[in-house]
């Protein structure tokens, strides 16, 4: 029998995070749009502060779902991360987090990227250590919630025919 979370849940809202920064030169490849590599480590620091926020210990990221770059942003532009919990499990938790490029001259933000970012929390001995759950109050909310479950079971089956593949070769 599993056993009951004694931690006092937490809101999506209390973790919500988002981070804005202006592209830069040095963020840029010669076409002059931010680097794939840079954007994929905001997602992991916007993600894992949500993370963070929501399980008030270090975590670690151990899985990053599917990520499409669906528009470059280019340097001069802001890159805005927006990023939230979207399920808890007992030491791993969910964050998505969605990039938007935003031209400041003219007000406009496009969703560019997202990214569903799985971190598990950690203890001081550094061992997973059980973590609050999620409270989903809105219906979206609830949506990502139920969603959260099958990527979930989508990301260990992998993992464990990943394990026995690197089994095998041994």
């Amino acid at each position: 029998m599993a056993k009951k979370n004694k931690l006092a849940g937490r809101t999506v809202a209390e973790s919500a995070t988002e981070m804005v920064e202006i592209v830069l030169p040095n963020d840029a490849n010669p076409l002059g749009n931010i680097l794939g590599g840079r954007v994929m480590h905001l997602i992991d620091i916007a993600g894992g502060i949500a993370a963070f926020r929501h399980a008030r210990s270090p975590v670690v990221t151990v899985a990053v779902d599917h990520l499409d770059f669906l528009y470059p942003i280019r340097v001069g532009e802001l890159v805005v991360l927006r990023a939230c919990i979207t399920r808890a499990f007992r030491t791993s938790l969910e964050a998505e987090v969605k990039v938007y490029r935003e031209d400041i001259l003219a007000g406009l933000r496009q969703q560019t990227s997202s990214a569903f970012v799985t971190y598990v929390a950690l203890d001081p001995a550094g061992k997973p250590r059980e973590i609050p759950p999620l409270i989903p109050r809105t219906p979206e909310e609830k949506r990502r919630y139920r969603e959260a479950l099958g990527r979930r079971r989508h990301r260990l089956a992998l993992a464990a025919r990943t394990h026995r593949r690197y089994a095998e070769m041994q």
